[in-house]
């Protein structure tokens, strides 16, 4: 008998299963380009944020070559389905994103969504958006277990390198 580790194995698949097929992924994967492009910061399940946010920094990549290049136009407007929005990719979010050389999107985790699913939830952002900057957790505070331990490791070495008193009676 041999023991077997279930390991996630893919089998070539090199994306999620989203919606009921394929049609139906790439639509809802337009969708939320087009609104992350739209609003510039959208709150969507996690798996689809992430799935989602490669191809939204694709379509910038393609957008900074200019509206004169015509692979760029045809993937903004395969990716964008509101065609209104071609003009703010290439006037306003593609100069933004010039000088930088990738990463144009920010993920972050938000707590489970309310309800029967309590799906994993996230904010995916682009960056330099006009709105207030989110809160990140913090995972460094005070009553973390590694935080408590070398509190305690500090105040024991203090103890040992203070001057100890001489030990007998005092003169």
């Amino acid at each position: 008998m041999r023991l077997s580790v279930a390991a996630a194995i893919s089998h070539g698949r090199v994306h999620r299963r989203l919606g009921l097929g394929p049609r139906s992924r790439l639509d809802l994967l337009r969708n939320l380009v087009t609104a992350l492009v739209r609003h510039e910061r959208i709150e969507a399940p996690r798996a689809r944020a992430d799935e989602m946010r490669g191809y939204a920094e694709r379509l910038i990549e393609y957008a900074k070559l200019g509206d004169t290049n015509e692979r760029a136009m045809r993937m903004a407007n395969f990716w964008l389905t509101e065609k209104d929005l071609i003009h703010k990719l290439f006037k306003v979010l593609a100069p933004r994103f010039q000088p930088h050389p990738g990463s144009y999107t920010r993920l972050l985790q938000i707590p489970n969504r309310d309800g029967l699913d309590r799906a994993k939830m996230a904010v995916i952002e682009l960056k330099g958006n006009p709105f207030p900057p989110l809160i990140r957790p913090r995972r460094d505070t005070e009553k973390t277990l590694i935080n408590q331990l070398l509190k305690g490791y500090r105040q024991d070495m203090q103890k040992a390198a203070a001057p100890q008193p001489p030990k007998g009676t005092p003169v």
